[in-house]
């Protein structure tokens, strides 16, 4: 992660990759923790202008939850822009901007937060708790952003679905500013494999081919479980 086009009253920081809990987690150096914006921000401290452009598939929920709660701390003006997408805990961090930008072709993403685990049936049933402890979290955020008339209740129904917006459709929800379409930022993500319904743009495009095989894959399973 990096500062670029700082001056002595604003500066630029991108989030172009996955969201980690810590540089152990990292896969490529694009990769991003909450140790790396905490740094980030001590050197920006003075700003008064924060721009934040976010082109991530999501990643983990505590990391990314830090990540908000720190840059909503920071006394800058922060206006952020979605280049291709903000899925998953990467549009709880876009809900950090006192402004938000999404041109029309780029997305937004909102899910129930999951976890992989291993156990007895009471270890399964405290998990299933502390999740939707975890989503009661991530939908407080969601509700200081609404637009005017939505209740939150819409936004928990989209979340249990997981619905991808692009950003005329997220800004019926979410007070988000829409720009003209432009060349999307390609992005590429460990999660994609973990999503069900994502749009046929991403990928195709983005989303590599062995990967649209095992998202394929995993969603015949699903569907198959439950049967």
């Amino acid at each position: 992660m990096k500062i670029k086009n700082k001056t002595e009253d604003q500066a630029d920081i991108y989030f172009y990759g996955d969201i980690v809990s810590s540089s152990w987690d990292k896969w490529t150096d694009t990769d991003t923790a909450p140790e790396d914006v905490r740094s980030i921000l001590d050197q920006i401290s003075n700003v008064n202008q924060l721009n934040i452009y976010i082109n991530s598939g999501g990643g983990s929920v505590f990391a990314g939850l830090a990540i908000y709660n720190m840059l909503k701390r920071h006394s800058a003006n922060k206006t952020v822009y979605v280049d291709g997408l903000a899925a998953s805990i990467a549009s709880i961090i876009a809900m950090a901007g006192d402004k938000i930008v999404i041109p029309s072709n780029a997305f937004l993403m909102i899910h129930k937060p999951w976890n992989g685990m291993y156990g007895n049936a009471n270890d399964f049933r405290k998990m299933a708790e502390d999740l939707d402890r975890i989503e009661e979290g991530i939908l407080n955020v969601y509700a200081d952003n609404l637009a005017e008339g939505v209740d939150i209740a819409t936004i928990k129904d989209m979340v249990n679905a997981e619905t991808w917006l692009n950003g005329t459709e997220a800004s019926k929800y979410f007070n988000i500013e829409v720009t003209e379409s432009n060349k999307m930022a390609a992005c590429v993500s460990d999660n994609f494999k973990n999503y069900l319904n994502m749009p046929e743009a991403l990928l195709t495009k983005d989303t590599p081919k062995d990967e649209i095989d095992e998202h394929e894959l995993i969603k015949l399973q699903i569907q198959l479980e439950l049967l």
